[in-house]
């Protein structure tokens, strides 16, 4: 089992910057994909941001495109996400996820094995 706890989250005004961190624990030695995802409030939770563990391919969504960065630290087992130029449609909670094994689509959140508590991030006007 591998357990993800994310950190870094916090409030900050529109235009702000703020990074999250998301460690990895347990039997991680299979784990070959990690993802970010969050869900605000009455919404549907959505895909953020995805890394290779190897090689380091990285995708992320249209809404935060050129805004977030997606990297990863292998010797701290880290995912991490730098966010910048924050905007309150960014408040969420933002979730951590991890795939072991093969994974087809870095977007489908089904395809993700574990999963971290969350991380509140809020984004004032």
């Amino acid at each position: 089992q591998v357990q993800l706890v994310e950190s870094g989250g916090g409030l900050v005004q529109a235009g702000g910057s703020l990074r999250l961190s998301c460690a990895a624990s347990g039997r991680t030695f299979g784990v070959r994909y990690m993802g970010w995802f969050r869900q605000a409030p009455g919404k549907e939770r959505e895909f953020v941001a995805a890394v290779t563990w190897s090689v380091g391919v990285t995708d992320y969504a249209d809404s935060v495109k050129g805004r977030f960065t997606i990297s990863r630290d292998k010797a701290k087992n880290t995912v991490l996400l730098q966010m910048a130029n924050l905007k309150p449609d960014d408040t969420a909670v933002y979730y951590c996820a991890a795939r072991a094994g093969t994974l087809s689509d870095f977007r489908r959140q089904e395809e993700y094995d574990y999963w971290g508590q969350g991380t509140q991030v809020t984004v004032s006007s």
